[in-house]
């Protein structure tokens, strides 16, 4: 698919869409649980429905009902091998990968894009540790089986946090106790906080010491009749950061302001650029002003920096991200491809190892730039046609429906004049 956005700022109201993160977890505990629950999530994405899926493949019953998913838990003791569609959703294969070992038996994984090259170590040398037999990584299917063994497990911090999440999530299912230590500095802490968020709501225990959980095992998943994904401050990013662009702003509705998402540190970014930022207790409006470049340290945040990058582009003076080299192993070496989708559209910046500096110089100039197979980058590059003097042409929009199928859609109710031409 093919996308051109003709220049000019966007402006008005729009609703964030329903968290896929949040979305991954509330779906897991549900078919873990003891008894039927729904989901509420009003928009699906390429993502979510893999982790549903993947969810059928392992015995539960899912079904996408007036905007929620209806979910029937996984039936233990379910023989022969699962079958397990994981698309191109990393947070789906390493949430599940854990579990799949946790359940016994054997599972392979159907990875599509660029989902096979990007690691599982170390999560993958501790499933060895603990009685897991695993295929080789970079296979496609790949292949485990457990049963998963307690004990006390040991992950980096600054690793994904997603294989964290995964433990978390089959830890409880073990007959004994088990720990899980972090060491070292711990990176994207807010994505671990939503899991245990998510694990406490469905009535399982963590106790959390210093630099390690405690994870007391023969415990059941017991997740509310009826539960909400929140909305979703990683896509929303892309509407504030638009708002922060021109000067009648946009308004993003339907975001919680104590959301555990560690993608809420936007607005304190846009502020720190310049940006006049209006914060309700369900939406947030933003509007730019004077925009000056700032120090970006996305540890935390590595999801925002491509989007935060435009907002460099746009202010005046250097902008310094740091951080980010874990974007290197997403849909795309996410670092290279904001780097050279911004510089074919006339920014002036530097790539580092784990970041950027961006000499923003006001606005770009526009052009034809290809999504590379990544969401993020394909929806940086139509909010990017915000600041050009040209058009802005994206090849390989479609990349969008990973997460986000309607982002064209919600771009044109922001005033966005574009035109979609499929493949």
């Amino acid at each position: 698919m093919q996308v051109t956005i003709q220049p000019g700022t966007l402006r008005g109201e729009v609703a964030a869409i329903a968290s896929k993160s949040h979305a991954h977890r509330l779906l897991i505990c549900a078919a873990l649980s003891q008894e039927p629950s729904r989901v509420v999530c009003t928009e699906t994405s390429e993502d979510i429905e893999a982790t549903a899926d993947c969810l059928r493949g392992m015995g539960a019953a899912i079904s996408r009902e007036a905007q929620s998913y209806l979910v029937r838990p996984i039936v233990p003791g379910r023989t022969g091998v699962r079958d397990l569609p994981c698309r191109e959703s990393g947070s789906t294969l390493r949430f599940l990968l854990p579990v799949a070992c946790a359940l016994g038996g054997q599972s392979r994984f159907f990875a599509q894009g660029r989902l096979p090259e990007r690691p599982l170590s170390p999560l993958y040398e501790q499933l060895l540790a603990h009685g897991c037999r695993l295929g080789p990584q970079g296979e496609t299917p790949f292949w485990c089986e457990g049963p998963l063994e307690s004990g006390d497990y040991v992950l980096p911090g600054n690793v994904s946090s997603q294989f964290v999440s995964g433990l978390l999530f089959a830890l409880p299912l073990l007959l004994g106790d088990s720990t899980l230590r972090l060491t070292g500095e711990v990176e994207s802490r807010p994505y671990i906080d939503l899991t245990l968020q998510a694990l406490h709501e469905a009535g399982i225990r963590v106790e959390e010491q210093a630099e390690a959980f405690r994870i007391p095992g023969g415990q059941q998943y017991r997740a509310p009749a009826e539960c909400r994904a929140e909305g979703d401050w990683s896509n929303a990013a892309f509407w504030l950061c638009a708002g922060a662009l021109g000067a009648q702003g946009v308004t993003c509705t339907n975001l919680r302001q104590d959301s555990l998402q560690g993608d809420r540190a936007v607005t304190n970014l846009l502020c720190q650029f310049g940006a006049e930022v209006t914060a309700q207790s369900d939406s947030v409006s933003v509007r730019g002003g004077r925009l000056s470049g700032i120090e970006i340290d996305a540890g935390n945040i590595p999801d925002l920096v491509p989007v935060l990058a435009v907002v460099a582009c746009a202010a005046w003076g250097d902008t310094r991200i740091s951080h980010a080299e874990r974007l290197r192993i997403k849909e795309s070496d996410r670092l290279q491809s904001v780097y050279e989708v911004l510089s074919a559209l006339g920014a002036d910046m530097e790539l580092r190892p784990d970041g950027f500096c961006i000499h923003g110089h006001g606005g770009l100039t526009g052009g034809r730039v290809r999504a590379n197979g990544d969401h993020r980058i394909a929806m940086m590059a139509a909010v990017a046609a915000s600041i050009c003097r040209e058009s802005v042409t994206v090849e390989g929009a479609e990349a969008v429906r990973k997460s986000y199928p309607g982002f064209f859609s919600d771009m044109k109710t922001l005033g966005a004049r574009l035109c979609v031409r499929e493949a």
